[in-house]
């Protein structure tokens, strides 16, 4: 396999590509993406090279699923989890999926594992170097580029160059803290436990959670035979390191769910506990973080991983176009100022779910049954939690009189070719213009096309899919200005 371990040599070495650190799907997803727009890529990884099947995430929304088939990979993970089309949280609210406004109108339950397998053979085609049982000990960064000092499984110390490093590298992240970030936030839930193990009894829905008094549960499927427990009791605050029997995971489960589904033979075992956290930065000069590397959030929602893959596609194509000469520095500030809004709003809206959740006291429980009836009835405020949820509603801020589609992400729209989705998995710019218009030298980072059924709307959509510009009947002055803006030039 190309993606072998390899101890870095030392020595500076070259400035050209990105350095990316940790190997889950966020690290997967960017340095896929990067290798695949021609930039040179390693991706160092502390662990042996191994995909574990002790998944923690468990759900793919709307908008990651959108993401994966803009690079060929939806459609195989669709055959391989199940769809769940509406999300029940309080027993009494659900919150239906089936109206959204996405080829993807359901979630995907698949554990994370089969993400990271998807994704690792696509790092791996497009040419990413795996340094794998390589620890980063520290960074340093100059006008030029980054130097990671790292050491080997055997304890050599060496480093590794390249323009740009990316950390994601999780909660514990080494490049934050080489960078002198701080994660500032607290602990939400203490030991909650998760347990792998096989059911006699087959719950009815695909996804079963519920919190009932002091006990919240979740089961899910891993699709080889085995399920997911999590679980918390409010009365049970002990210490991570605290053992754990499957007894007591049984105890949770029958106080929340009514019964534990003659849970026995766990495989896995363990505590954890759940923080809500977020970076001030995700960039330091040449130094950016992604996924858990730049927030945490509660498990409520299933919003973890999705966030981070979303922050992969906006930056991948930006530090793609800088390196490639096609873009100025200056829009690698636009990571900052577009996903740091999205990570904050998901711990907001995670950590509510989970609070509700929780809820106990008369007037917090009555807040839960306010809510749920507005949820439940009203259809703007329904809308809303959908599109954070599923990742759908939210838009990047687009200056003063752009068009009303500047910033928002593009449906999946019909083209004379094909899908849209479809056109964006070249990692270009899609022109979508009712006029005739040659790529020219723009070509390998811009595809033409046209929407079926005659809109006259001209749209630039960005790689990750959010419209750059949009405009009704723009003269060639306009367009060509709009596509120096974004592209450069010919």
């Amino acid at each position: 396999m190309s993606g072998k371990t390899r101890t870095p040599a030392p020595g500076h070495g070259t400035t050209e590509g990105v350095l990316v650190v940790g190997s889950g799907p966020t690290g997967l997803l960017l340095a896929g993406d990067l290798a695949s727009a021609g930039v040179p890529v390693t991706l160092v990884e502390k662990r042996p090279h191994k995909i574990s099947n002790l998944s923690r995430a468990f759900v793919l929304h709307a908008r990651t699923l959108e993401q994966l088939d803009a690079r060929g990979l939806a459609d195989a993970l669709e055959a391989v989890g199940q769809p769940l089309s509406d999300i029940r949280l309080f027993s009494r609210l659900s919150i239906r999926l089936d109206t959204l406004p996405s080829r993807f109108d359901h979630l995907l339950v698949l554990p994370q594992y089969e993400v990271e397998r998807a994704l690792e053979r696509r790092a791996v085609e497009a040419g990413v170097r795996f340094v794998h049982e390589t620890e980063v000990t520290g960074l340093t960064q100059d006008a030029d580029g980054v130097t990671l000092q790292v050491r080997d499984a055997n304890g050599e110390p060496g480093e590794l160059r390249a323009a740009y490093a990316v950390g994601t590298d999780g909660l514990r992240s080494a490049v934050r803290r080489a960078v002198g970030l701080p994660f500032p936030g607290r602990s939400v839930i203490r030991s909650v436990v998760l347990a792998d193990v096989l059911l006699d009894e087959k719950p009815e829905q695909v996804l079963t959670a519920n919190a009932v008094g002091d006990a919240f549960a979740f089961v899910a499927p891993f699709g080889d035979g085995y399920y997911r427990i999590i679980g918390w009791h409010r009365g049970r605050d002990v210490p991570d390191s605290e053992p754990l029997d499957l007894e007591e995971v049984r105890e949770i489960v029958r106080l929340a769910l009514g019964r534990d589904f003659g849970m026995r033979d766990a495989r896995w075992m363990s505590r954890f506990h759940s923080d809500e956290r977020q970076a001030p930065a995700y960039r330091v000069g040449r130094v950016f973080l992604a996924g858990d590397a730049a927030h945490v959030h509660t498990p409520a929602g299933g919003q973890g991983m999705n966030t981070g893959l979303q922050d992969a596609a906006n930056l991948a194509w930006k530090l793609a176009a800088v390196l490639r000469g096609h873009a100025g520095p200056a829009l690698l500030d636009t990571y900052q100022s577009e996903r740091h809004p999205v990570g904050r709003a998901v711990l907001r809206s995670s950590g509510g779910i989970v609070r509700l959740a929780m809820a106990k006291r008369p007037w917090t429980l009555a807040l839960r049954a306010a809510l749920t009836t507005v949820v439940n009835r009203v259809g703007p405020v329904r809308r809303r939690v959908v599109g954070q949820i599923t990742g759908i509603g939210y838009a990047y801020a687009a200056p003063r009189g752009a068009h009303p589609l500047a910033g928002r992400r593009m449906p999946d729209v019909a083209l004379t070719t094909g899908r849209l989705y479809e056109a964006l998995r070249g990692g270009r710019f899609v022109l979508v213009t009712p006029e005739e218009y040659e790529a020219g030298g723009r070509a390998d980072r811009l595809a033409v096309t046209h929407r079926a059924g005659g809109r006259r709307t001209t749209v630039l959509v960005r790689p990750d899919g959010h419209v750059a510009w949009a405009a009704e009947a723009p003269d060639a002055a306009q367009l060509e200005a709009a596509l120096v803006s974004w592209t450069g030039r010919r």
